[in-house]
């Protein structure tokens, strides 16, 4: 078994070797505890039959981890500065191919259809770059990608948001984005303190499974979020101020819009943070005839 490249010492011998220094502009905040990244790769359920897409490989220490574990990893990496030591760190694990790409560009249909070939348990497993986390994870979650899930570190703040529930503070359009197509746990909380360097924050990390369909059949998925969007415009606001204000064409159907409310037993005083998917579903596809000739 390889020395794991997650600890302190290694890792600062690693960065002084090459003369490594950090941008802030990347969000880099190398792990440095191997039983943190033990867990992450156990979350992800990998087996040798797996693919694993990793985001921001850093220098290696969640890879290796994932590499050990699964058949084939496929890491981006923004930063080619990494690519002399990735390619020093990883040399022992032939079963890894790091992509020097920005993933939010990168045509991922084309890389799982060419990297992943015969394989059909593909995870994407990552410790994300806090400035993009929620593009990152969006792109995989809304993308038709053939993955079984994800599980991702990122800020506690945001896998508040993506677990949240109906009725509380958290719970927002991302909360409804990412359910919709996902189920959606926290399955731990991960203290800045095991971080170099430090972030100003304490970190979780997500599991997301994606489900055999969407949690709620919608007439139109776009309108279906629009819907969403609108209503949390504004969170003070209540529901029927967000969607006049929210739909366009909104203002002129204001009593169209308190009678589709009425029929569905929603208060038009209620505030979108305490409708469920559900009610979002039937929102959506009542008012879809009303407002898809302006919308």
């Amino acid at each position: 078994m390889q020395k794991d490249i997650a600890t302190p010492i290694r890792t600062k011998a690693i960065l002084n070797r090459y003369g490594f220094s950090f941008k802030k502009s990347l969000g880099q905040n190398f792990l440095i505890d191997p039983n943190i990244l033990r867990n992450i790769t156990d979350t992800a359920d990998l087996t040798q039959e797996s693919g694993v897409v990793e985001v921001g490989p850093g220098i290696g220490a969640l890879t290796e981890h994932l590499a050990r574990s699964s058949k084939k990893v496929v890491a981006f990496e923004i930063d080619k500065r990494l690519a002399p030591i990735l390619e020093d760190t990883l040399a022992p694990y032939p079963n890894i191919n790091v992509i020097y790409e920005d993933v939010l560009k990168a045509d991922i249909e084309k890389v799982l259809e060419t990297e992943f070939a015969g394989i059909n348990d593909i995870m994407v497993v990552a410790n994300l770059p806090y400035y993009v986390t929620t593009p990152i994870i969006l792109k995989f979650v809304t993308g038709q990608y053939p993955i079984r899930g994800m599980v991702v570190m990122l800020q506690k703040e945001v896998a508040d948001r993506i677990s949240a529930v109906p009725g509380t503070k958290n719970y927002g359009t991302l909360s409804i984005a990412i359910q919709y197509y996902m189920t959606a746990e926290v399955a731990m909380i991960v203290p800045k303190t095991v971080f170099m360097p430090q972030p100003n924050v304490d970190s979780a990390v997500v599991k997301l499974v994606k489900r055999d369909k969407p949690k709620v059949g919608v007439t139109d998925e776009a309108f279906f979020f629009q819907v969403a969007k609108a209503s949390f415009a504004q969170r003070r606001k209540t529901l029927i101020n967000n969607l006049t204000a929210g739909l366009r064409g909104g203002k002129d159907k204001k009593e169209t819009l308190l009678s589709v409310l009425g029929q569905l037993g929603i208060e038009p005083s209620r505030r979108g943070e305490t409708l469920s998917l559900e009610e979002f579903a039937a929102l959506s596809n009542a008012l879809f005839p009303v407002f898809h000739t302006t919308v």
